[in-house]
């Protein structure tokens, strides 16, 4: 615990420096296996013994490699994680996991393992139908997953391994949902920003370590007095990767406060366990194919207008829970599993009460002083 004693200086610390303590731990004879998506079970990753880092790009820095590699339509996104990898960003890995989510990252997998010559690299194929016979072909993709970890580490995994990792991942899950409730006060006893920054140190360490940290600032944010309500505008991030402060530090300097976001590096993530009590493999596919919500799963049982509220019932809890009055859908240019669902989800955080601002982004700084201009101008509007 001491190294997370002062919670908020230690997620600070990891923010900026991404992958510090990745880095020791391969210093220390840890095999590091980086994995892209809120899909990828990283309780099979735990279960191995190995150090799962959630990798991600750097917005401040333009692609000068990855596009003699990718075409520029590909998502700017992959493309600048990709390129970060190519710089060296990611050298300490021993591998990578790529899941099949979207049309970049399905039709890109060779490039990087190619390019890229990792010790490990495994592609996920996972379906996007949610039926019977797509779980059971996700429950053997995972069994295919842990044998090429088994390869790769030469120890077995049990599911008692798996159990226990599951369990160690659900009470991380839980400690961040706590973080998340202390955002549901009249004044937020954290930040948008300071959750930003969390959240991206939470995804780069071990499981226990990253609870630690979670609980730390629970701790230390607790202890903050609570304040009158400022009557400022409670704002909802809804986009896909979002893992950089910039837009949570547009919301907040222009006099709101980013409350909740739906992200896949956030509330997607921590929003729902695996079930326990159950065969660990099937309680994994369960939660994994059909409880992380994202755009490229599809519930084949119902027709698109009855699939509005499975689909997005939980935007109107959170809408609900934490008091949001407005939301920012942000979209990333050539994202069509996100870009398809625009109107719907714009149309059904609107018949919840909140009004929305729909924006498209490059995964860069140079489109923040854009973003920065209309961010404003709507908080200006709903506000008057």
């Amino acid at each position: 615990m001491s190294r997370v004693a002062d919670g908020l200086a230690t997620a600070e610390q990891y923010y900026n420096n991404y992958g510090l303590r990745a880095k020791e731990l391969k210093n220390e004879g840890k095999k590091v296996i980086g994995y892209l998506s809120a899909i990828v079970p990283v309780e099979i990753l735990t279960a191995a013994g190995v150090v799962p880092v959630r990798m991600k790009g750097n917005v401040s820095e333009a692609i000068t490699k990855a596009d003699a590699y990718m075409e520029t339509i590909v998502c700017p996104f992959v493309r600048n994680v990709f390129d970060s990898t190519l710089k060296g960003k990611y050298n300490y890995l021993d591998g990578l996991v790529l899941p099949h989510l979207c049309d970049s990252m399905s039709r890109t997998p060779n490039v990087w393992n190619y390019t890229l010559q990792l010790p490990y690299f495994h592609y996920l194929n996972m379906p996007h139908v949610t039926d019977g016979p797509s779980l059971d072909l996700t429950k053997e993709l995972f069994r295919i997953f842990i044998r090429s970890l088994e390869s790769l580490t030469g120890r077995k995994i049990s599911n008692a391994d798996i159990a226990q990792a599951i369990i160690a991942h659900n009470e991380n899950r839980q400690a961040m949902r706590e973080l998340y409730n202390l955002r549901k006060f009249d004044a937020p006893l954290i930040s948008g920003v300071e959750m930003m920054k969390v959240l991206v140190a939470a995804m780069s360490l071990p499981v226990h370590e990253s609870t630690a940290l979670i609980k730390a600032v629970i701790k230390e944010v607790k202890d903050r007095p609570k304040k009158a309500a400022p009557g400022q505008a409670r704002i909802m991030v809804i986009a896909d990767q979002i893992d950089d402060i910039a837009v949570a530090d547009i919301i907040e300097s222009a006099g709101a406060s980013m409350v909740m976001d739906d992200i896949s590096i956030g509330s997607k993530m921590y929003d729902s366990d695996v079930g326990i009590g159950q065969d660990p493999i099937e309680a994994l596919a369960e939660r994994y194919l059909r409880k992380v919500k994202l755009p490229t799963f599809v519930d084949s049982t119902f027709t698109y207008d009855e699939s509005v509220e499975p689909r997005f019932g939980y935007l109107k809890r959170y809408i609900q829970d934490f008091k949001v009055t407005a939301a920012i859908l942000i979209v990333y240019r050539y994202c069509d599993p996100y870009g398809f669902q625009v109107p719907t989800v714009k149309s059904f955080v609107e018949s919840a009460g909140a009004q929305v601002l729909y924006l498209e982004d490059e995964y860069s700084t140079s489109a923040l002083p854009r973003m920065k201009t209309r961010i404003e101008a709507f908080l200006e509007m709903i506000n008057q």
